[in-house]
């Protein structure tokens, strides 16, 4: 019997292995991150309120990270037309660097609220912090359109995995204290060291990123010109999508308005003052918190495919907020547990459909600029709950922020639903 012929595998070009491997940087940096995020985001209370800091004051600490993470986000996204994301990424890993090491050494509170307010420290591991505008926008230039969302959810699920990773792994200095004799301060601060170590590491893997033009353009898959005018002149950001992307920043900034009331670090403090769990405890769930909710944006794509990318987002983040409603009145620890992870398994499969709509609807070349507007109002409308939350919790153990929070959130997705069920999902042609 003759041998059938098999036709040689034909290579892919150059530019294809170059997205391919930066892509692939974007994915490992995000869980690497993902994975230093989840750690400090449950040691953080506990280890504030080990150096002696009330509720209240934790959420103003709390705050800060946000703040701090909404001025960077606006810095980047104002620039990012005029400078190579690649160096954008760079000067933010240094300055995640520079904040761990200033949280493992300082305990002053006025000190603690300036460094969270200019650092990096997210308190969760949901990315909030400005590697996510600016490894977004890259990350939808080097991927073809019609593979964005599955893209965004392997970035996300990266990041997702990591971050429970971390967040079980936050149970360790605890343990390690008890092993070596010593305080667990001493060896939480050990934990934020490690997050600087690791920003070093992120550091050294962006370095690898193939050069491109500023805001990222010349690498894209989906075409555009980056953030450059054919005559090389930057261009304003938002020429021609301002008004959607204004639009969306607001409506997402009343998501994140009701999120900032139940970040992982202060999720935690509730669980704790409202049922005793311990640190161990805490760990173990929001690491099985962490799985559920990162496993489940794999299906976010199948689902945008059947039902569109805004339904997708509006339909998975309602049974979540009725679920983190019902927390709220749990009568022990047990049943608010449940609740809480069936809440991690719908709450973020809204992500990579929201990360896609959000890149479907400007131009390439305005991309980088509409990630960071849209991700600056979240950022800042999420900084100015956790203080309010904080001050609740300070009065009462019921779970007051867990029902604000889920209301909240009910009303952005019908809101959602209302104003954008109709919109074309495409993507735009540039100008």
């Amino acid at each position: 019997m003759p041998a059938v012929p098999v036709e040689p595998a034909v290579p892919l070009p150059a530019s294809a292995r170059r997205r391919l491997d930066d892509a692939s940087r974007l994915v490992v940096g995000r869980a690497l991150r993902g994975g230093a995020d989840g750690l400090v985001s449950v040691l953080l209370a506990s280890y504030l309120t080990a150096l002696g800091l009330s509720p209240l004051r934790i959420g103003a600490i709390v705050t800060g990270t946000l703040v701090g993470s909404a001025a960077l986000t606006l810095a980047t996204g104002l620039t990012a037309h005029r400078y190579p994301l690649r160096t954008l990424l760079l000067a933010a890993c240094a300055v995640m660097a520079a904040t761990g090491v200033a949280f493992a050494l300082v305990t002053s509170f006025w000190l603690l609220l300036a460094v969270a307010v200019v650092g990096t420290l997210n308190p969760s591991p949901a990315d909030v912090s400005v590697f996510l505008p600016t490894e977004q926008a890259l990350l939808a230039n080097l991927v073809a359109d019609h593979d964005r969302a599955r893209r965004f959810a392997v970035y996300n699920l990266a990041g997702a995995l990591a971050g429970a990773g971390g967040a079980l792994a936050s149970g360790l200095p605890d343990a390690l204290a008890r092993a070596l004799g010593v305080s667990s301060r001493t060896t939480t601060r050990a934990a934020f060291v490690l997050y600087g170590a690791v920003a070093v590491g992120v550091l050294a893997l962006y370095r690898g990123l193939h050069p491109e033009a500023p805001g990222g353009g010349s690498t894209g898959a989906g075409g555009g010109s980056g953030g450059a005018a054919a005559g090389g002149t930057a261009r304003a950001p938002l020429r021609t999508s301002r008004p959607i992307v204004l639009r969306l920043a607001a409506l997402f900034a009343l998501d994140s308005a009701a999120g900032g009331f139940t970040v992982t670090s202060l999720l935690v403090l509730w669980l704790h003052l409202r049922f005793d769990l311990s640190s161990g405890t805490t760990a173990t769930v929001f690491f099985v918190a962490g799985l559920l909710g990162g496993g489940s944006q794999l299906l976010s794509h199948r689902l945008a495919r059947r039902i569109g990318l805004v339904r997708t987002m509006a339909y998975t983040h309602l049974p979540a907020n009725a679920l983190l409603i019902g927390a709220a009145f749990a009568p022990d620890g047990r049943l608010a547990v449940a609740l809480l992870l069936g809440r991690a398994l719908f709450a973020s499969m809204d992500v990579p459909a929201r990360q896609a709509f959000v890149m479907s609807v400007v131009p390439p070349e305005e991309r980088a600029a509409a990630s960071s507007i849209t991700n600056v109002p979240r950022s800042l409308a999420s900084a100015t709950t956790p203080l309010l939350a904080g001050w609740l919790l300070d009065r009462s153990t019921f779970g007051w922020p867990l029902l604000i929070a889920g209301t909240g959130k009910v009303v952005y997705d019908l809101l959602l639903l209302a104003l954008y069920r109709t919109t074309p999902e495409r993507p735009a042609s540039p100008p």
